[in-house]
């Protein structure tokens, strides 16, 4: 089973993510892929959050850049907390689109349980910057990929989900 949510920053997506994880998972602990990278005090305080509010009820992975390698050494459900950030991670590594692209794929082909969290970020205005430009482009791409891979997508806003598939 492979379920993503998607929504906005703070629509209540990684709350609800972890709850249908948890669910997923019954008695066993569920994996918990972690990749954002922080680089300032402000990230980390975010990070802190999602820990705090995890505390002992996941087996906690971090990764930031190698997804597949790390989904393939976990035998249980894994949620991958978020795809958004693991994108941005690459592009700051200067990993190619088509490369990037190539691993989704792969990861979302992996035959474990998922639960993914990615931010819409293609709803504003075009943006006025080549970089920004090329990451909603391909946060879209990466929602398309995974939206065909996913049993259940939910569209979350204001901590409800609204099931697209």
């Amino acid at each position: 089973m492979k379920t993503l949510f998607t929504g906005g920053i703070k629509s209540g997506k990684s709350r609800l993510a972890e709850t249908c994880i948890l669910e997923q998972a019954g008695a066993n602990k569920p994996y918990y892929l972690a990749t954002t990278e922080f680089f300032d005090d402000e990230m980390q305080a975010r990070i802190h959050i999602h820990q705090q509010r995890r505390q002992d009820l996941f087996i906690t992975l971090e990764e930031p850049v190698k997804l597949f390698d790390a989904l393939e050494k976990c035998p249980g459900p894994v949620l991958i907390e978020c795809v958004t950030m693991w994108l941005n991670n690459l592009l700051y590594h200067q990993i190619s689109e088509a490369d990037i692209l190539q691993e989704l794929e792969a990861v979302m082909q992996l035959p474990c349980d998922l639960v993914l969290v990615h931010n819409e970020v293609g709803l504003g205005v075009v943006a006025d910057n080549r970089l920004a430009r090329q990451f909603v482009d391909l946060s879209g791409k990466a929602a398309q990929i995974m939206g065909r891979y996913c049993n259940e997508v939910f569209f979350c806003s204001a901590g409800l989900k609204l099931r697209m598939k």
